[in-house]
């Protein structure tokens, strides 16, 4: 090989390599400049996000106050739905029931043009929860009402205004139109037989099959294990002993028989109240049932769900501590529920379906005048039902931009007397 070939090839492969070497480094380059350019824009929306959230918490926070302070004022009223259908079947329907049912009761709608009855599907798809545009329903589809007016199971209609960017919604649920799941513990520590049918028939009619039913027995199990649930409080007396506060103008300082200096002690007793041993228990089951010894997540899973329609079994739960079923309020399988204390309850709960869709019961005498014939088995239950629901939850959210904010809260209500019982923020 001649020098001058040599050279030729050497050069050649020299500017390859300053070829190469260039295209890496351009590579490099666009490489950081991309990650740079990403990394600028996440921390751009973290930052845009924190600010969001931080409005739609503040909006949240003034939004509860506001409903704490307005609550005095609200009085939910049942309403009068002869010629409607009961809001009591739906969660049973299949797709093609559910559809059928729909198109009567808009055929029924169209002939009596009463339009108050339209909704529209909230963000979730529920059709027992609509989103209201202003407090007035759109013209969507239609929604069949609940005991008081808004779908089941809301007790009024929802609230929704804006503060400042914010957009807050407040919906309040009747907590007595749900299955107390409590019930489910009064097989401990001594068997009752009859919570545990009503547990089963409850689990079953809201769709869950034999493995979730078995897994929620267990985890209520625990929680049997940490707390009994009670239905019925008496009055008790608590007996403390505290040492008695010396005096100037005497001692507290006696001698025993002896001869040894002995403390006296002040003996207090103090008369626990129905009232608040009602509220103790409901506080600390608020708590075991939102921990992490149930798990809300499968409970909450969709079992029906079909276009705009989803349904799950946590829907129909009572999870705040709530000891009795409004029989004006609640559907057939929480109804059937409570009347397995007694008997006959799919007989009663049809039949109390049946009414209270034209005159909702004033009291539990009422009911039993209503069905005369099962006086006794009605009897048997009455520590389970009630006519009038005073344990309400307020459903609060604020959107700000992509954030979005939460609380629920836990409230009895009786007459003005607002009691807080648990709040959860997310």
């Amino acid at each position: 090989m001649s020098r001058v070939s040599y050279n030729r090839d050497l050069s050649r492969n020299r500017r390859g390599i300053v070829l190469l070497v260039t295209l890496v480094l351009l590579v490099v380059m666009a490489t950081l400049g991309y990650s740079l350019t990403t990394s600028v824009s996440a921390n751009r929306h973290r930052k845009q996000y924190i600010i969001d959230y931080s409005k739609a918490r503040y909006g949240c926070d003034s939004a509860v106050k506001y409903a704490l302070n307005s609550l005095e004022e609200i009085a939910p009223q049942l309403v009068s739905r002869p010629n409607e259908p009961d809001f009591s079947d739906l969660f049973a329907l299949d797709e093609l029931g559910y559809q059928e049912l729909i198109e009567i009761w808009q055929n029924q709608s169209d002939q009596s043009k009463n339009t108050k009855n339209i909704g529209k599907v909230n963000d979730l798809g529920d059709m027992n929860n609509p989103s209201y545009a202003g407090g007035d329903y759109s013209t969507n589809f239609t929604s069949i009402r609940g005991p008081y007016g808004p779908p089941w199971p809301l007790a009024t209609k929802p609230v929704e205004f804006e503060i400042g960017s914010v957009k807050v919604r407040i919906e309040i649920e009747d907590e007595n139109a749900k299955y107390p799941l409590g019930w489910a513990l009064l097989n401990y520590p001594e068997p009752i037989p009859e919570a545990e049918v009503g547990f089963v028939t409850f689990c079953e009619m809201a769709g869950l099959d034999a493995t979730q039913i078995e897994s929620l027995r267990g985890e209520l199990n625990t929680i049997g294990e940490i707390k009994p649930f009670k239905i019925d409080f008496k009055p008790v007396t608590t007996v403390t002993r505290t040492p008695a506060r010396t005096t100037r103008t005497g001692s507290t300082v006696r001698k025993s028989s002896t001869g040894r200096a002995t403390a006296r002690t002040r003996v207090q007793r103090k008369v626990v109240t129905v009232a608040t041993q009602i509220t103790e228990q409901t506080t600390h089951f608020s708590r075991l049932f939102h921990s992490s010894l149930i798990d809300a997540e499968s409970l909450a899973r969709p079992n029906e769900m079909t276009g705009e329609r989803k349904e799950s079994a946590l829907k129909y739960m009572g999870t705040w501590g709530s000891r009795q079923v409004n029989i004006n309020t609640a559907p057939r399988h929480v109804l059937e529920a409570a009347f397995i204390f007694g008997g006959d309850e799919v007989k009663i709960a049809d039949a109390i379906i049946q009414r209270r869709r034209i005159e909702p019961f004033t009291d539990i005498a009422d009911l039993k005048n209503a069905l005369g014939v099962y006086s006794d088995q009605i009897s048997k239950c009455e520590p389970y039902i009630t006519t009038k629901s005073s344990f309400f939850t307020i459903k609060i959210t604020a959107i700000s931009g992509v954030a979005k904010a939460s609380s629920v809260i836990a409230i009895t209500k009786e007459g003005t007397n607002v009691t807080r019982i648990a709040i959860i923020n997310s």
